[in-house]
């Protein structure tokens, strides 16, 4: 059984342009990593567990904000690793200067037997939808693709 993602895909209208919210994976080997290395915030989630609540869950936990919705249902998309994400796309807005992360624990420098604490997420940005395609990891640009198309809808 492959695992399985949820997240939030925050956006908000700036001048008549859409920006929506990325965040940078911290730990080491994300370090110098820009150009697709950046993702929504999300997080693995059970069979049990609703896929909007764990999106909102993880999002609070890599962020430290709250999501207030109304959230529109993305079409899932499947992973190079066969991991599905799920992602719930809402407006709103979070201040990238008061990110607040969880963290977690690993050997680092490798083999060495030193434990780190490192953020699961070092920064997070506003990016506008041309910016973030560039940003975003690969296996992700879909979901703005689609948050694009459903935007001109309204």
């Amino acid at each position: 059984m492959s695992k399985k993602s949820a997240g939030l895909l925050l956006y908000r209208r700036r001048q008549g342009n859409v920006e929506v919210f990325l965040v940078h994976p911290g730990g080491p080997f994300w370090a110098k990593k820009d150009e697709g290395a950046w993702s929504l915030p999300k997080g693995e989630h059970g069979d049990d567990e609703d896929p909007l609540d764990a999106a909102r869950r993880e999002f609070k936990e890599e962020t430290g904000f709250t999501a207030q919705g109304p959230f529109q249902s993305l079409t899932p998309l499947k992973q190079k690793s066969g991991k599905l994400v799920e992602a719930f796309a809402c407006e709103g807005e979070a201040d990238p200067e008061k990110l607040r992360s969880n963290t977690f624990p690993l050997e680092w420098p490798p083999h060495s037997g030193k434990h780190q604490e490192f953020p699961e997420v070092d920064r997070a940005a506003w990016f506008s939808l041309k910016e973030a395609k560039k940003k975003i990891h690969p296996g992700q640009k879909g979901f703005l693709e689609e948050l694009s198309e459903l935007l001109e809808e309204d």
